[in-house]
């Protein structure tokens, strides 16, 4: 049967272990959460020498599989067999007919990563019937606040909204870095506990002066020397703030910006669903920079970063190191005007 993570998980907890799980898909983050569960806590620790069996597809064949999962466990209520790298398995569809009738003493978990499985298949069909199926989905970028935000409560943390949009401006949208980093962080912290941009520059190491969110904010004030600090910043540390990755944040603030100014006039909670945010504390960033910017301007400021966006990857740049474009980048979007008359001369 398909199933999601929150009640895969939700059964785990209750100690309810299904004959097989079968995870595939492009999002490798749920996948590993599931198994590393099942690998920690299906057993007792004194258990695991004789009945924790772990194949892997490259160097496994179906019958392996089966044979493993078909033992008799010892001094044990069950065995878990589990197939990492399943989709390297080039026979994992002659375990159709297990999944028909799997064996209730095993735990049989198949981690079938970065890529779906086909659904026409009759191995998928199968599993659909007669096992857990789940499919691990990237999420999307907008989602990312929202998924990382719930992690953290279900963890027992808080953390405030200046610090979730730095923190994933900074990390992107790779869920096992997030999770990472902030395991590392509840180390040092008491549950309850709120997290602040001075917990994050204290603990992660970003800096709650020179980050993306910032540069956003002093891009949307036409802050000229506090955007060229941040500019300056990012051209001395390119490796963690390259110009792709510096266009593409602002490219989709400038297009909620876009969104914000033909629409301020609309009901609150209209104008939050149509920005995809989740706080009415990020609309006084929107609020600020719409009084500083016309429409028209907005626009041309989308227009600056899809040409620096060309640019950064080759394309009519005549050997400008990308720190020099990322400066331009930054002068011209203060000044949106000054560019298109600039294009004008051209």
């Amino acid at each position: 049967m398909a199933a999601t993570y929150q009640s895969i998980m939700k059964d785990l907890h209750a100690g309810k272990y299904a004959p097989v799980y079968v995870l595939h898909g492009e999002e490798s983050f749920f996948i590993d959460q599931i198994v590393q569960y099942i690998q920690q806590n299906a057993l007792e620790e004194h258990e695991k020498a004789f009945n924790e069996t772990i194949l892997y597809g490259k160097d496994t064949e179906a019958r392996g599989v089966l044979d493993s999962v078909s033992r008799v466990p010892m001094m044990a209520q069950r065995q878990v067999v589990i197939l990492k790298e399943a989709q390297q398995m080039k026979s994992l569809a002659d375990l159709t007919t297990y999944l028909q009738k799997p064996f209730t003493s095993s735990i049989l978990v198949i981690a079938h990563k970065h890529k779906k499985l086909d659904g026409r298949s009759a191995f998928t069909k199968t599993a659909e019937k007669h096992a857990v199926l789940f499919e691990s989905k990237r999420l999307y970028d907008n989602q990312i606040p929202a998924w990382t935000e719930e992690w953290i409560q279900s963890r027992g943390y808080r953390i405030a909204p200046d610090a979730l949009q730095v923190l994933v401006d900074h990390l992107g949208n790779d869920l096992g870095k997030i999770s990472n980093e902030l395991e590392k962080l509840f180390i040092d912290l008491q549950p309850g506990t709120q997290i602040t941009t001075t917990v994050i520059e204290d603990n992660i190491g970003i800096s709650k002066e020179y980050n993306v969110f910032e540069l956003q904010r002093t891009v949307g004030d036409r802050n000229f020397q506090g955007t060229m600090d941040i500019i300056h910043f990012f051209t001395q540390n390119s490796r963690e703030y390259p110009l792709v990755m510096v266009v593409a944040i602002l490219a989709a603030w400038y297009t909620k910006l876009y969104l914000f100014a033909e629409n301020q006039r609309l009901p609150e909670k209209e104008v939050m669903a149509l920005l995809g945010i989740r706080s009415p504390f990020f609309l006084k960033d929107y609020r600020a920079a719409a009084r500083n910017y016309t429409l028209r301007e907005i626009g041309l400021a989308i227009q600056i970063l899809e040409q620096y966006d060309m640019r950064s990857k080759g394309v009519d740049n005549f050997h400008t190191p990308p720190e020099e474009l990322m400066k331009e980048m930054a002068y011209f979007l203060l000044n949106p005007s000054i560019w298109k008359a600039s294009r004008k001369e051209v």
